[in-house]
């Protein structure tokens, strides 16, 4: 299951729609055994674009750090792909992809595009 963080504003009832519609996606795939990548905007882990924005993002990423740990004993990953801006659509779809496909990797965010290159963020 591919989850890409919805457009949310700072408004508490719209976070907490998003993230209750991700805890039902991610329920369902875990039960059924499948693999799951949150796609978030790399600017929103930093609290960049809104407070809103940032609970989601940083709620995923809690999350997929969460349930890997639990997923790991059934054989499924959850993983986190962050884009920057301007990052093709297709580009963030094939790395989604292919950390859904890979069983190596789980709990880890994989950045896409030149917002974290050379800085040394949280």
């Amino acid at each position: 299951m591919i989850h890409w963080a919805p457009e949310v504003s700072d408004d508490w009832g719209e976070v907490l729609a998003a993230l209750t519609r991700a805890f039902e996606a991610t329920r369902a795939a875990a039960q059924a055994g499948d693999s799951i990548v949150y796609v978030v905007h790399n600017d929103d882990l930093l609290g960049r674009r809104g407070a809103g924005k940032a609970m989601v993002a940083a709620g995923l990423l809690s999350a997929a750090r969460t349930a890997a740990l639990e997923g790991i004993k059934d054989g499924w990953t959850v993983n986190v792909v962050a884009f920057s801006a301007g990052t093709d659509p297709e580009t963030v779809a094939d790395w989604a992809d292919h950390l859904i496909e890979s069983s190596d990797v789980t709990g880890e965010v994989l950045r896409i595009g030149p917002d974290h290159i050379g800085k040394a963020l949280p």
